[in-house]
């Protein structure tokens, strides 16, 4: 039996040509969005929702009152990253009269996943006292889990705002992470890594949609389906794009992504 190389099966940068450049250019873009925002009072920074340095989100507003509130929550494999390289990709929502709140998070090997988990919770548990109107979630690799784990441990009530979740490249079953070298900072153990998995754990009545690239790694591709199915919920292979412009879509008013969040 050929023993499964799961360090490689999910590294990422290493199979997207100029991946180092996606990051440079995501840091110039997001910078050059937020001066524009800030510029024209459309854009709150920095706002805290924890008692730590990251736990803070940035708030960029339409120009007229918010229809609704898209979270989108930034992915790094929970080591890496900040809501600061993602501003930029607020541009489909805003366009269709959404406000977008991005969090950053607490980053391991400082904090569990669970962690991470409880932490965005209570991002969103503070988005819900202090907005109105429907709310949709998304996030992109790690933050795609962690979108997904919102519909297992968010009360109800905020629940029942929620209309949509699109879980974006997510890693829905984190068992495999076990046999990774990113572990020494996971610390995952069998009973966590179950625990912390949203392609284990029940839908509750609401609408998905589990999204991922076309040409992205495969075990990437086996992620999504896994969860579409545990969920029975759409699921929307994006041809061709890998695991780093998958998230372009989210720059397009008029992408499928951007319209299932802003409904």
């Amino acid at each position: 039996m050929i023993k499964k190389d799961y360090d490689d099966a999910y590294a990422n940068a290493a199979y997207i040509p100029n991946a180092e450049g996606f990051i440079t250019d995501w840091t110039a873009q997001a910078a050059e969005f937020r001066d524009e925002f800030l510029s024209k009072g459309q854009a709150k920074l920095g706002v805290s929702y924890g008692p730590s340095d990251r736990q803070v989100y940035d708030i960029f507003m339409p120009s007229d009152a918010p229809k609704g509130t898209m979270i989108f929550v930034h992915g790094g494999y929970w080591r890496r990253f900040d809501r600061s390289f993602w501003s930029h990709f607020a541009k489909g929502a805003l366009a269709r009269g959404w406000q977008v709140v991005m969090p950053s998070y607490d980053l391991c090997p400082d904090v569990s996943i669970a962690d991470i988990t409880a932490q965005i919770k209570a991002a969103v548990l503070q988005i819900d006292q202090t907005t109105t109107g429907p709310i949709t979630l998304s996030g992109h690799s790690a933050g795609g889990h962690l979108v997904a784990r919102m519909a297992q441990v968010l009360p109800q009530p905020v629940l029942d705002r929620v209309k949509h979740i699109v879980p974006i490249s997510p890693v829905g079953d984190l068992r495999d992470l076990i046999h990774t070298e990113m572990n020494n900072d996971f610390g995952l153990t069998l009973e966590t890594a179950v625990a912390e998995s949203p392609a284990l754990q029940a839908l509750p009545r609401m609408s998905a949609t589990v999204w991922v690239g076309g040409s992205e790694r495969p075990v990437f591709i086996e992620q999504a389906k896994q969860l579409a199915k545990a969920w029975s919920c759409d699921l929307w292979v994006d041809q061709p794009t890998h695991h780093f412009d998958v998230i372009d879509a989210l720059k397009d008013p008029t992408s499928a992504m951007v319209r299932r969040l802003t409904p």
